[in-house]
């Protein structure tokens, strides 16, 4: 398939409807700073064709030491400042989990928030700054749980620039995987946006998600979606340009 025949933009997202991926609820970890700020950015995804939102702060005992308690309690008061703000958008309160020995132990508690409702869908993450340590471990230990790994921004890991059937053997052992769209944009850099584009055009991609951290990236995303490079999605979900 020739991805770039015709430059359609996609024009809005409507056509994903669905982020998995998110920074929403306030004062939990590099996110939104404060409730006006998180409907702000609700308000602006909503007007980016997204229909479900799953907002997902960082897990992270070392710097992020959320708990399920928290972030549900968060997210009930994200909801809540939504409705009197008038904005017709649902949030569900998930977590980007942080694959470390505090994990492991939540894992084994079954304390983890995930989305899908049976599919039972957990956002995950690992190091930048390596071959991610006990990946296939904890995938399969998951599995074992009903559980079923996402793993978050596998673009950005630069050791598989070079290693990509390594994406391959951990869809096989059944985790899914979810692209930053702020990665086609090329907020993270080149480098980043053309592999985010190879794995998008190698069908690698099962879900997307905004990871956006305040308005400035809903604003990026508002920007390109509207421009030639978006028909890379245009193509991959059929649809054509809106008017």
């Amino acid at each position: 398939m020739n991805f770039f025949k015709r430059a359609t933009p996609l024009g809005d997202f409507s056509s994903i409807a669905l982020d998995v991926h998110s920074h929403l609820l306030p004062g939990l970890d590099d996110g939104a700073k404060d409730f006006p700020m998180a409907v702000e950015m609700v308000a602006g995804l909503k007007e980016l064709g997204f229909r479900k939102l799953v907002t997902t702060p960082h897990i992270y005992k070392e710097y992020y030491p959320n708990t399920r308690d928290e972030i549900l309690r968060q997210g009930e008061a994200l909801n809540k400042a939504l409705v009197a703000a008038g904005v017709d958008l649902e949030v569900q309160p998930c977590a980007e989990y942080y694959l470390d020995e505090h994990f492991d132990e939540l894992l084994e508690k079954d304390e983890l928030l995930s989305f899908g409702g049976d599919k039972k869908y957990v956002l995950v993450e690992a190091s930048f700054f390596g071959p991610p340590a006990r990946l296939e471990e904890q995938i399969f230990r998951m599995r074992t749980k009903g559980y079923t790994p996402v793993l978050a921004h596998p673009e950005r890991y630069m050791v598989w620039m070079s290693k990509r059937w390594q994406l391959q053997r951990l869809k096989d052992l059944g985790c899914l995987l979810q692209l930053n769209l702020l990665s086609l944009v090329g907020y993270y850099g080149k480098e980043i946006k053309k592999q985010a584009r190879s794995f998008v055009k190698q069908g690698l991609i099962d879900f997307y998600g905004t990871d956006a951290h305040d308005p400035r990236h809903v604003e990026m995303l508002k920007e390109w979606v509207k421009s030639a490079e978006s028909s890379i999605l245009a193509q991959v979900h059929g649809v054509r340009a809106k008017g």
